[in-house]
């Protein structure tokens, strides 16, 4: 019996919308890494996207335990000598909050041009609305 192996052209991808509303920013993005990964269909390809397309919802209100809201730094450098910048993750998520989680679940993709196509299906948005109406997107609950 030979293994399946999923071409490019033959995938189905379906859309999903997640409410992260109280939900643990590390489990929640594990699982929505998960599934734009694809690694929750039959059909999985480690070479090959066959994920899903995944719309979240409520990013502000993403909830980190402990205190990683004030002891967890949010770093970047500017390439030059001395540039690293650190904002605590209590002020980067009442600027930015879309920007932590993308940056959380681009954190557990594959590294190179794989990841970066997986992650270009992920769509963040602060509040509970969206404009992907159109694509007719399932309600999916995270299992934390």
């Amino acid at each position: 019996m030979k293994s399946y192996l999923a071409k490019p052209l033959e995938v189905e991808r379906k859309w999903f919308v997640v409410d992260v509303e109280g939900q643990t920013l590390g489990r929640a993005a594990s699982q929505i890494a998960s599934i734009l990964r694809g690694k929750h269909k039959p059909t999985f390809t480690p070479h090959v996207d066959t994920g899903d397309f995944v719309i979240v919802v409520n990013a502000e209100k993403i909830v980190l335990t402990g205190k990683k809201l004030d002891q967890k730094m949010l770093r970047h450098h500017s390439f030059y000598p001395g540039g690293l910048k650190e904002v605590p993750y209590r002020v980067a998520l009442a600027k930015k909050p879309e920007f932590i989680f993308e940056e959380a679940v681009r954190r557990m993709l594959p590294k190179g041009p794989l990841g970066r196509q997986t992650l270009g299906k992920l769509t963040v948005y602060r509040g509970p609305e969206h404009k992907h109406q159109a694509q007719q997107p399932e309600a999916l609950v995270l299992k934390y």
